[in-house]
């Protein structure tokens, strides 16, 4: 049972290299290592979260599997430090969806799908709702990684206390 389960994860991590491969491999996708986005899992980490379980959710709905994990990838293009003032015009939370689509459109070829998905995301705090099913699905998915990685930063920091060793005298 555990060799067919690998071999499925492997099938689909396969999958979900042929959506995403050219875009992960570029140099300006890759820049967002450098950027933190929650506590301390970076922009790209995030992104890759948010694009490997909209691509899976999708996939199981039927539904365009490859645009929602290209969209989810490039939801938080915004390239910058949003945590560093004067780093960006504007609250970034209100902000961030246009700049991420006017970067992807600027770097790749994207389809509608795509940037509804990039655009959308911060629904309802940008009161721009998703148009399609996909879009949906990565903008509650955002949320639950969002949540996930902030909870665990938070727990990480302020809950464990860290042992530390009394020298003896």
């Amino acid at each position: 049972m555990d060799l067919v389960k690998s071999i499925k994860n492997e099938e689909t991590l396969c999958l979900y290299n042929d959506c995403v491969g050219d875009l992960i491999k570029t140099e300006i996708v890759q820049s967002m290592d450098q950027y933190i986005q929650h506590g301390n899992i970076t922009c790209l980490d995030h992104c890759k979260n948010v694009s490997l379980k909209s691509f899976k959710i999708c996939k199981l709905l039927n539904l365009d599997y490859k645009s929602a994990a290209r969209g989810a990838l490039l939801h938080d293009f915004f390239l910058y430090d949003w945590h560093i003032p004067g780093s960006h015009v504007g609250l970034h939370g209100f902000r961030h969806s246009k700049i991420s689509l006017e970067n992807a459109e600027k770097h790749f070829n994207i389809n509608n799908k795509e940037k509804d998905i990039i655009s959308a995301h911060m629904w309802p705090l940008t009161l721009r709702p998703p148009k399609y099913k996909e879009s949906f699905v990565v903008t509650l998915v955002d949320k639950f990684c969002s949540s996930k990685e902030i909870v665990n930063h938070m727990y990480k920091r302020f809950i464990t206390v860290p042992f530390k060793t009394r020298k003896s005298k």
